[in-house]
């Protein structure tokens, strides 16, 4: 109605004289004008990819879809639309936008709905969400599943983000059109073949359909447009809500009671949100009903997935009552193809048939993004059977994560055709995912400096990024399927290296976490395989190539014992040993050689907790005696680097380092009541303890020698002993060690390597009780809704508490005290934290919350219970940055930083201003004083480093990642203003 105004008011009494002609006109307008005619319709927005597009440009290109009715009986035209644009302008009167051709075009599925197609284009102030709107006045009128639907607008939308890292984004096309027909009883399906042409991630979601609340009359809507000559935004009563009374079509309040097609409650109505099928088992009355369907656009981010594009879709689904059956579709199954490969498929449709019906041809339909370049014939219409041919000659440019979706439809052709007698449909979605070929002809052989040297022939695909390489020690079997792209965690292989896809070699020479060469270990069967990995957002990946194996000749220096020949708290010895590396049946080695063994407390130490204490030049010299340690109360381990120094221009420095092996740690307590003892030892060490027995061996305190009392089959990291000699006497002293047995298996002259524990002396008195503990946890959410968090010198505190259970059988609940241990993290090993009689501990002055505890209690004689549950917390992660700060040199609010924080490990910054250009970025870490701290300064673009930015709005990107247990990372997009 708006187009009644070919000019506009150009004063206040202009204005009013304008709107009383407007009403009165409006009065005067033929019905048939005000007939209901809009069915469905849906927007897709591209952003300017065009060849001159400015870097910066916020141009976006618009395609809107309307489904109309053009029955005999509807005179009603929808030649010009008014769009929302979402930024608070709008389509003006006399300027809205031209339907293309001259009439709605019959739609090849029913020749009473028409399509219009509006082209339209739109230039946005800054970056920023916008959503693009229609708003129609002549909803069409005979819906079921909506009150008096003619009174109520019809609403479609399409949400774009508009952001400098999505640039040239294409949108999701949905290729079906949106209407659709089914029958009483009959499944119905449809899908919207939603394509996108950058690859992705697309999901879908039911909605209602939507209104505009509100009139919607010329008038309305001229004072709510901020048309040259007027200021403003679209009317702040413009609230889209719901369409009144509406109900999705199984409801039982639209139609009654419903069940599926083969009789059984209740009707289903569902759309699945990873392909789009809308499945509607089973319509129960005849008419026309409305759905919403959302189409959510993701983008793969390093963080997760964004969300970058949202398009509310109104379909119409028009259901009869007849007894025409409908058409039944067979389309092939899903499949992989390698690019390059034809794809080929065969679809076929046999009409249904029911009483008094007969079959009838049947019209094949496809919808896809890739047709063309893919084609669909249909050659046969049957009956008995229609038959139609896709084929589709794939190249490396489809390569893609997600599978592209084809969706064929097969549609009767009954004779004649009524509203008694309508044509139906059967919809299948089709499934086919392309891979990148396998690269071809990879190859290794041992190299100098105890490398291996890999080569490939250059890759087939061109489009691809990256070469990833993987290795592992010995073949893995893996024999990859058509689909099975990369590599699968299970085959054991390590990624060691991404290369270009351009590159054809690699050298391996093992670099440690700084790129320093360690090389390789000899003797050692290294397996390699590589694959091609494509750039997003598509991404996509190829099928992994053959197997290469390379083995660098010689055998590399092994730890062999780890015995503990002293327990003393401050006197004790342990005998280290290794064999002699070897270069081919050779002991001689370019170089100057040596070893280094290190030292580091614990079973499972940090690498960074080794400390070197011996360096040993003799190659023949292959055992250390390690004096002056507290064997009694510490488990050790050990490390060798056998390194290799050259000559300056001679080569790089090589070191080989054994795998880490541990003393044998024995631990006895009473069980039983103080009756038996309970044995148990732990190790990790790099050799094969289980194939051997351990032996447990006892002396009955003082001077008594030890004799062997047993013996048991180790497992991989230890094993236990049950004492149950009848001869043990309460309260006497008893001592203990074990000794483990073992071999590598593949080494003749290494199958006997024998180590001992510690030795341990105990008294037989039943047991602590364990304690239980619990930790109250902090409440994340409550900090997070702080104004600011946390302020200057604020630190977190854990509060724990526990409790004396009853556990093992037998144990003394008189505790004299009690020892609670504490970590930082999840793993690793226990610190002690304090000694209290207290049965609650705060743990106070904490820069974060997260970490681990534990707790023991403490005898009277100074025995040790169990140790409890492991309470453990993780660290909160949240994470809000103001909007607005004035670096105006008043020291207040002086500098851009996160008002309310959990810990943080690293926070990478850019900000940009409304033509996208970036103004500023830094890093910033948990060691920094102050995170951010963007002062109002520009780093380039607009601002150089010693310049100020000009005050206004500015759009920032800050990928943080998280103290947490997860090393979370999250992307956090916004708008700050800066104020001086």
């Amino acid at each position: 109605m708006t187009t009644l105004f070919s000019h506009r008011a150009r004063s206040g009494a202009r204005l009013v004289l304008a709107l009383l002609g407007l009403l009165a006109f409006a009065a005067l307008r033929p019905q048939a004008v005000q007939a209901s005619h809009l069915r469905a319709g849906d927007i897709k927005a591209t952003y300017d990819t065009t060849v001159n597009a400015p870097p910066g440009s916020r141009r976006v290109f618009f395609r809107m879809i309307l489904y109309t009715d053009i029955s005999s009986n509807v005179s009603a035209v929808q030649d010009k639309a008014t769009i929302f644009f979402g930024d608070g302008t709008a389509t003006c009167p006399g300027d809205e936008i031209k339907r293309t051709t001259l009439a709605a075009v019959p739609t090849a599925s029913d020749k009473n709905v028409g399509s219009n197609v509006y082209y339209f284009e739109h230039t946005y102030p800054t970056v920023g969400p916008y959503t693009i709107s229609f708003v129609g006045e002549n909803r069409n009128g005979t819906v079921r599943n909506m009150s008096t639907p003619a009174s109520q607008t019809f609403y479609i939308a399409t949400t774009i983000y508009l952001d400098p890292l999505y640039r040239g984004n294409h949108g999701v096309v949905l290729r079906a059109p949106a209407i659709d027909r089914g029958a009483i009883g009959q499944i119905f399906l449809h899908n919207p073949a939603a394509y996108d042409a950058d690859g992705d991630s697309v999901a879908f979601r039911l909605a209602p359909s939507r209104q505009v609340a509100g009139s919607t009359s010329a008038v309305d809507m001229l004072l709510g447009l901020p048309c040259p000559g007027r200021t403003g935004t679209n009317r702040p009563d413009r609230v889209v809500v719901t369409t009144t009374g509406y109900h999705y079509p199984n409801d039982p309040t639209v139609a009654g009671p419903a069940v599926k097609e083969d009789g059984t409650p209740p009707a289903i109505f569902e759309v699945d949100a990873r392909t789009g099928q809308l499945t509607w088992n089973a319509p129960v009355a005849a008419g026309e009903y409305n759905v919403a369907i959302e189409i959510l656009e993701y983008r793969r981010t390093p963080g997760g997935f964004d969300l970058i594009g949202l398009v509310i879709r109104e379909m119409q689904i028009t259901i009869a009552a007849t007894s025409n059956r409908r058409p039944i579709l067979t389309i092939p199954p899903d499949l992989c193809v390698i690019a390059g490969q034809q794809v080929r498929g065969v679809v076929t449709a046999v009409d249904g048939t029911g009483p008094g019906t007969t079959q009838t041809p049947v019209t094949l339909f496809a919808y896809s993004g890739i047709l063309p370049p893919a084609t669909f014939v249909q050659t046969q219409a049957g009956p008995p059977t229609a038959t139609g041919n896709f084929t589709w000659n794939t190249a490396c440019n489809n390569v893609a994560k997600e599978p592209y979706l084809v969706v064929f439809k097969a549609q009767d052709n009954p004779n004649p055709i009524s509203n008694t007698n309508p044509p139906l449909i059967d919809e299948k979605a089709w499934r086919i995912t392309v891979v990148g070929p396998p690269p071809q002809s990879l190859r290794a052989a041992p190299a100098s400096g105890n490398n291996v040297q890999l080569t490939w022939d250059p890759y087939t695909c061109t489009n691809a990024q990256y070469m990833y390489i993987y290795r592992k020690e010995g073949p893995s079997g893996l024999v990859p399927s058509n689909c099975l792209t990369g590599i699968p965690a299970s085959a054991g292989y390590t990624l060691i290296k991404r290369v270009a896809a351009s590159d054809v070699s690699y050298i391996d020479n093992n670099p440690d976490a700084t790129g320093t060469a360690r090389g390789l270990k000899r003797g050692v069967n290294y397996c390699y395989r590589i694959y091609a990995g494509f750039p997003p957002p598509a991404l996509g990946e190829s099928i992994a190539s053959n197997e290469a194996c390379a083995i660098i000749p010689g055998r590399e220096a092994l730890l062999t014992k780890v015995d503990v020949t002293a327990t003393a708290t401050s006197t004790g010895q342990i005998q280290v040993c290794w064999t002699q590396p070897r270069t081919g049946t050779s002991a001689s080695f370019t170089g100057t050689p040596s070893y280094v063994l290190s030292r580091a407390e614990g079973l499972n130490p940090l690498p960074g907790g080794f400390a070197p204490i011996a360096t040993i030049t003799a190659l023949a010299d292959t055992c250390y005696a390690d004096s002056n340690l507290n064997t009694l109360d510490k488990q050790y381990t050990y490390k060798l680097d056998f390194i290799r120094i050259f000559p300056t221009g001679q080569g790089t420095t090589i070191t080989e380092t054994t795998a880490p092996a541990s003393s044998v740690r024995v631990q006895v307590i009473p069980v039983n009541n103080g009756n038996s003892a309970s044995v148990s030892w732990t190790f990790n060490v790099p050799w094969d303890n289980t194939a051997r027995p351990t032996e447990i061996y006892r002396s009955n305190g003082g001077t008594a020698p030890y004799v062997r009392i047993g013996t048991a089959t180790s497992m991989a990291t230890g094993g236990t002993y049950a004492d149950s000699d009848p001869t043990l006497v309460k309260g006497q002293q008893y001592c203990y060690y074990v000794l483990t047995t073992g071999r590598y298996p593949n080494i003749p002259f290494l199958q006997n390597l024998p180590n001992r524990s510690q030795r341990l002396c105990l008294t037989l008195i039943p047991p602590p009780c364990r304690p239980v503990l619990t930790l109250l946890t902090t409440n994340c959410d409550s900090l997070a809704n702080l104004q600011e968090f946390p302020r200057q010198n604020e630190r977190y505190t854990n509060r724990l508490r526990w409790a004396i259970s009853n556990q093992p059988t037998g144990c003394d609940a008189n505790v004299a005290g009690y020892r609670l241990y504490y970590r930082p993290t999840p793993t690793g090993p226990f610190t002690l934290l304090t000694t209290t009689t207290a049965t609650s501990f705060l743990h106070t002055d904490l820069s974060f919350s997260g970490g681990c505890y534990a707790v023991q209690a403490i005898s009277a004689s100074g025995v040790a219970s169990d140790t409890s549950n492991v309470a453990c917390q993780d660290n909160c992660v949240f994470f809000k940055l103001p909007n607005i700060f004035t670096p105006n040199g008043d020291a207040q609010n002086a500098v851009f930083r996160p008002k309310n924080y959990s810990p943080i490990r690293r926070i990478h910054f850019q900000a940009y201003n409304r033509w996208g250009v970036k103004v500023f970025e830094n890093t910033t870490t948990a060691n920094d004083r102050i995170l951010i701290n963007w002062d109002g300064g520009g780093t380039g673009g607009e601002g150089a480093t010693s310049r100020k930015v000009s005050d206004g709005v500015y759009y920032y990107l800050a990928e943080v990642e998280f103290a947490d247990f997860a090393n979370t990372k999250r992307t956090y997009k916004g708008w700050v203003e800066i104020v001086r």
